[in-house]
């Protein structure tokens, strides 16, 4: 799995933020010297546990991941400031994005009223009734289409937009590449080879391999179970086969213009100037900017050639959502926090103080935001993107194959036939 899907290990952390009332204590922990923000109180619970039981009446908990609870902090201050008849005082609480969903359905009346997730994990929660549809036409009007697309089930809204930067994209350095010659992988990697440079992508991680599936005819995804996968890049009877596909990325791989690697061959060759351009995504924006200062360039995937054809390279694109937990009391003010938690400048905010792009088209468009390379080539790459809904059978079978690819191995129907059967293999299999 890559670490770029967002794996947070949950941890101990509770914040308090005053305002909407009179404070509240948290479960566990010992209090803290107060922030002074807005004369508001703090405290900051260091028990370790998966989240913090909601059986104080006076709080509105609100979690969120282990490095947002600043952030959530001043954004609650400010939620005070706006709606200072809130009967509640609003709580942090730190929870991983990506194990939000077994927290919560483990005991839906003690989870938390708001919290932010992972959109993978949304059927679920709509399925174990833990969200229900959002009744606000402006937050499908105010984001990004594909942030609405990943926060709704049947075309009903049930979630709130945060981020729209969790995919990748192509960087490349502007001395040595023209904006033709990133339109095509080929182009890429001729000036790479002539240049004894490099390009660099990760064949070894399923959820970048799957840029040379994704606008195929071939697919792959989650089945109607929510535990298995279907799969079809073994196909024969396509425009564009199994073996088409396999037979680029064999040429690809053995290419002297390519380099297979992560994040950490693309940074270290664009320190050493051996590398000219690499597949990845926003968190490598400074380390590029870093390397190759006002020449750092980046824009959507390029084309690449398969059964003579140019196929538009295709991407994973992920998106933080807010939930608005159906089973609490507080529902109706958990609603307007979860509205105020992902509007424009708080949005805006997000990205001044993490780093993380927004869902909002303004805040998506203007200020910082505008100007940063990154954010616009993952907008850009977005319209050649797809949700990411693949049950956890996917990775190791591609992952085996990539490394075979990158080894020089000539890929069969068979071996293909064997990719197929391992990705949609039972749970138990």
């Amino acid at each position: 799995m890559d670490i770029k899907r967002a794996i947070v290990v949950p941890l101990a952390a509770s914040v308090l933020l005053a305002g909407c009332g009179s404070a509240g204590k948290t479960t566990s922990g010992t209090a803290s010297e107060s922030t002074g923000q807005d004369s508001a109180s703090s405290s900051v619970a260091t028990e370790e546990s998966s989240y913090l039981v909601d059986n104080n009446p006076g709080l509105l908990i609100v979690s969120g991941a282990p490095e947002d609870q600043d952030l959530i902090m001043e954004i609650g201050a400010n939620f005070k400031k706006q709606y200072p008849d809130c009967p509640y005082t609003v709580s942090a609480t730190a929870i991983g994005e990506s194990t939000i969903k077994d927290n919560v359905l483990s005991d839906v009346q003690n989870a938390p009223d708001v919290f932010t997730f992972a959109d993978d994990q949304l059927s679920a929660l709509v399925a174990g009734g833990i969200l229900t549809p959002v009744e606000n036409d402006d937050i499908s009007s105010r984001n990004i289409e594909a942030s609405v697309d990943a926060a709704s089930v049947n075309d009903k809204l049930y979630a709130y937009p945060l981020t729209a930067d969790n995919g990748y994209f192509l960087y490349y350095n502007k001395s040595a590449l023209s904006e033709d010659d990133v339109k095509t992988l080929d182009g890429i990697l001729k000036k790479a080879a002539d240049s004894k440079k490099k390009f660099t992508m990760d064949f070894t991680s399923g959820w970048y391999l799957y840029a040379f599936y994704g606008n195929t005819d071939m697919t792959v995804g989650l089945n109607d179970d929510g535990l298995t996968n279907y799969c079809t890049w073994n196909a024969t009877d396509t425009a564009i086969t199994g073996l088409d596909v396999a037979e680029s990325l064999e040429k690809i791989a053995a290419n002297k213009g390519f380099q297979a690697g992560g994040d950490d061959i693309l940074t270290a060759g664009a320190n050493d100037g051996s590398v000219i351009a690499g597949v990845s995504g926003v968190w490598e924006e400074q380390a590029l900017k870093d390397a190759w200062g006002d020449n750092l360039g980046a824009t959507k995937l390029p084309t690449y050639t398969a059964a003579g054809k140019q196929v538009q390279m295709a991407s994973y694109a992920g998106y933080k959502l807010v939930g608005v937990n159906s089973f609490s009391p507080k529902k109706q003010w958990a609603d307007k926090f979860a509205d105020f938690f992902t509007n424009e400048e708080n949005q805006t905010l997000r990205f001044t103080e993490r780093g993380q792009g927004p869902a909002n088209k303004n805040a998506a468009a203007s200020g910082d935001v505008g100007e940063s390379i990154a954010i616009q080539a993952v907008i850009a790459q977005s319209e050649f993107a797809s949700l990411q809904r693949i049950s956890g059978k996917f990775w190791d079978p591609v992952s085996e194959y990539g490394n075979e690819i990158i080894a020089g191995k000539k890929i069969t129907q068979k071996r293909l036939d064997t990719l197929v059967k391992g990705i949609t293999a039972g749970v138990s299999e």
